[in-house]
C-alpha cells in the first residue's frame, strides 16, 4: 500500500469524517445511520491512502516545495506521510 494522500487532504478529510460522525447524534431515525459514512474519509486519512484515488490516479502526496524522488518500489519522497 503506497501513500496517496498529502499532509492537506489528510485534514480535510479528518474534518469532513468528524462532522459527518457527528450527523448520528444531530439526526433522529433511520437517518442517523448516514453519519456512520464518516467513518470512510477518517480511516483513508489516517492510512494515508485512498482506494478509489489509486483506481484513477491522483497523488495528493506531492506539491510545490516537495522533492519527489520516484523509487522503484514507486513511492515517491516528499512529505506524503509514508516514512520514505
Amino acid at each position: 500500500m503506497i501513500a496517496n494522500i498529502g499532509m492537506i487532504d489528510r485534514i480535510i478529510r479528518g474534518v469532513v469524517g468528524l462532522a459527518l460522525l457527528s450527523l448520528m447524534f444531530l439526526l433522529s431515525g433511520p437517518l442517523h445511520w448516514v453519519g456512520l459514512v464518516g467513518i470512510i474519509p477518517i480511516v483513508t486519512g489516517l492510512f494515508s491512502f485512498c482506494p478509489a484515488y489509486q483506481m484513477i490516479g491522483i497523488n495528493t502526496c506531492g506539491g510545490e516545495g516537495y522533492i519527489k524522488v520516484e523509487r522503484e518500489d514507486g513511492c515517491g519522497k516528499g512529505g506524503c506521510g509514508c516514512g520514505h
